[in-house]
């Protein structure tokens, strides 16, 4: 079979559900020889009977129960893509589908998606975390509106992304009360040596740490590297060693974590990107977090 003809399920569907060729035939508004005719040609492309009469009635065969099985999923998830195309705004919101790469800190990025929220109508928020390569092939597929990273993605040629540079800010380093108030004496030559938590090593912040600490020509004593910024938080809150975030939201994180900013530079800079399969930006939750993020979130670079 080349090609499945979905106008012959659609007869046989109805046919099964109304119990007779008479009623599908007044409910399709076709005349019964038509509808017949039509159920005999799916027979023959599929190979198996469907319908045999018994009596009076037309039953399902073994063939014609898996056939209307799949008939069933096939029509609702219709009704579901008219229902999703249409977005109808009297028993759904506008859904958003965003990728948020692992190694963007938590606080940042619900600073970054909360014009979104802020949307009327209301826009449904979908997040998933992950990896920019997995996140960035959902984007080219459209299963993601958008992906919120760190840094830029040099894709395959085979995948059309464009870049939209929401902003850029300092960093902050933090530590356990009584850490920081030692290394805050003489920030930042007192890093020198000092106990660090580091994010990993494939990571912007990462990369970006490690030019900063040798401009300024220190070296800290690297106690533990970690994939996922919240835990590094949480060994951070424990005094095992400094660490840096995004001078964003500085002062939740340090109450949240029970610590406290050993100093700030400004010289070591973290960046953000909306990353989108178009060159211009469309859609609406992205859009309010582009023009938030340039405008008040990130402070401009004088």
């Amino acid at each position: 079979m080349d090609r499945f003809n979905y106008h012959h399920l659609l007869y046989f569907w109805t046919v099964a559900r109304e119990g007779s060729i008479a009623r599908a035939a007044e409910s399709l508004q076709l005349a019964s020889p038509t509808v017949h005719a039509q159920i005999r040609a799916l027979e023959t492309s599929l190979g198996q009977k469907l319908l045999v009469r018994r009596g009076r009635k037309l039953v399902l065969t073994d063939a014609g129960r898996v056939v209307l099985g799949y008939a069933d999923e096939i029509f609702s998830l219709g009704r579901e893509l008219v229902t999703a195309v249409r977005q109808e705004r009297s028993d759904r919101t506008m859904r958003f589908h965003v990728g948020v790469v692992d190694s963007v800190p938590k606080l940042v990025a619900r600073e970054l998606l909360r014009p979104a929220l802020a949307l009327r109508p209301a826009v449904h928020l979908v997040a998933r975390e992950g990896k920019l390569d997995a996140l960035v092939s959902d984007l080219a597929a459209h299963r993601l509106d958008m992906v919120l990273a760190d840094h830029s993605y040099s894709a395959p040629s085979s995948i059309r992304i464009f870049h939209h540079r929401l902003g850029e800010c300092g960093v902050t380093f933090l530590a356990e009360p009584g850490l920081a108030a030692k290394l805050r004496k003489g920030f930042p030559k007192s890093l020198h040596g000092a106990p660090a938590l580091l994010p990993a090593d494939n990571t912007a912040m990462r990369g970006s740490l490690e030019s900063w600490f040798e401009a300024v020509g220190i070296r800290p004593e690297t106690v533990a590297e970690f994939d996922d910024s919240a835990l590094l938080k949480v060994f951070g809150s424990a005094g095992h060693g400094f660490f840096a975030a995004p001078s964003i939201g500085i002062d939740e994180l340090a109450k949240a974590y029970g610590v406290s900013v050993v100093g700030t530079t400004e010289d070591c800079r973290e960046r953000f990107f909306a990353i989108s399969a178009e060159r211009r930006l469309k859609h609406a939750a992205v859009v309010a977090i582009s023009r938030t993020a340039r405008s008040d979130l990130f402070r401009p670079v004088e």
